[in-house]
């Protein structure tokens, strides 16, 4: 299924997490509890020309390989309450009742950013 794109036998460490970016294979330590971020360093020069139609990835043998993109997901099965539902046919839509304006629309605001703040905790 993924074919071989540059030779480069890149070793691997343990606690490390390989990926290529701009035709470069890029290493960065692995996230661990009470471990600060690590930096990225480049491991090697690949010299190839990535398409986007593409995902690279190191393989087994450190060398960068390429798989075609599964692009929309998967197809899933038709089910039969499916297929129901596309022979009841199309209803006339329903008439919109006129939205009534609140003025509360500055306390919306003020928990929306409240939220924001939690988010990044943990």
């Amino acid at each position: 299924m993924a074919e071989k794109v540059a030779k480069l036998g890149v070793a691997r460490e343990k606690d490390f997490m390989y990926y290529v970016k701009d035709g470069a294979v890029w290493k960065v330590q692995r996230k661990q509890p009470g471990v600060p971020k690590g930096r990225p360093e480049k491991v090697a020069d690949g010299g190839f020309q990535m398409d986007t139609n593409y995902i690279y990835f190191v393989d087994r043998d450190g060398d960068v390989a390429r798989a075609k993109r599964a692009i929309g997901g998967q197809k899933r099965k038709k089910t039969a309450r499916a297929a129901k539902r596309r022979s009841v046919g199309k209803k006339a839509p329903a008439k919109k009742a006129k939205a009534v304006k609140k003025s509360a629309g500055k306390k919306k605001g003020a928990a929306k950013k409240k939220a924001g703040k939690k988010k990044g905790r943990r």
